[in-house]
């Protein structure tokens, strides 16, 4: 992707992150009805081009969302579809990858909440090095005559019960659904959006006010240069913490003024 569409993704991953650090959301259904969502407007191109025409007002757009999948999926999974056909989008097909990209992340993100993020990321890999030693295995996965459900059921005899549920998913929709890229393309994209996945972290901050903007962008920079690795703030308001602030970064917590914190942590990298 690039340009319009490229920072139309860059939108919609981080209200799918904000959705997701909720623990009342339960990103495996989530994953599940984005996927439905991206098979839906991959098989209608009408309605996609409908929902990505820059003619039309994205409020329009988002009501129509709302009204064809209120019904047939969770109000998080409308709202953030709704949200992301008010962007702006190079080309119509972009929106459907980038939904696929959604799906993904999220089943990846169901795995990092119950600790099997790490297993995901190498059963993906070994599962890559199985295929590509095996002739037969991966003629039967990109079979065009074979069916969906005989590939799922292959899935399940290979994968059921030695692999993670997230895993099972993730490549059950892949080679059901390969969209026109080749299996080993395919698994080289989920291995990289786990290795993504994996790399970032989560600083919860807890603040007496709500920070500025400018604040909130000095404080990720801040946190990411001292774990060097990309933070992303899930921030809360607790009129408690008088005149400071607390964050906390895994077992971390740091308290302090922010003022305070900020000063000392720029201190510490320019040492």
């Amino acid at each position: 992707m690039n340009g319009a569409s490229r920072e139309a993704l860059a939108a919609a991953r981080e209200r799918l992150d904000a959705l997701t650090d909720s623990t009342s959301v339960d990103a495996a259904r989530l994953a599940d009805e984005l996927a439905a969502v991206t098979a839906l407007l991959d098989r209608e191109v009408s309605l996609r081009r409908v929902l990505t025409d820059p003619a039309q007002a994205g409020e329009a757009k988002a009501e129509l969302v709302q009204r064809l999948l209120g019904a047939q999926v969770g109000g998080e999974t409308a709202d953030l579809v709704a949200g992301m056909v008010r962007s702006r989008w190079s080309q119509s097909r972009d929106l459907v990858d980038a939904l696929e990209v959604l799906a993904s992340t999220a089943d990846l993100t169901a795995a990092q909440q119950n600790g099997t993020l790490d297993n995901v990321e190498d059963e993906l890999f070994r599962f890559g090095r199985i295929v590509a030693s095996s002739t037969e295995l991966r003629a039967a996965l990109t079979d065009r005559k074979a069916t969906a459900s005989a590939k799922s059921e292959l899935l399940r005899s290979l994968l059921g019960g030695r692999a993670a549920p997230a895993t099972e998913r993730l490549v059950t929709r892949l080679v059901t659904a390969p969209r026109g890229r080749s299996l080993e393309a395919g698994l080289e994209s989920l291995s990289k959006l786990a290795a993504d996945r994996r790399d970032r972290m989560v600083a919860v901050v807890t603040s007496a006010v709500p920070l500025s903007d400018v604040q909130k962008q000095r404080l990720g920079a801040v946190l990411a240069k001292l774990y060097g690795r990309q933070m992303h703030l899930n921030l809360d308001v607790d009129p408690e913490v008088v005149g400071g602030i607390r964050v906390q970064v895994g077992d971390e917590v740091i308290n302090g003024s922010l003022a305070d914190r900020i000063a000392d942590a720029e201190r510490r990298l320019a040492s």
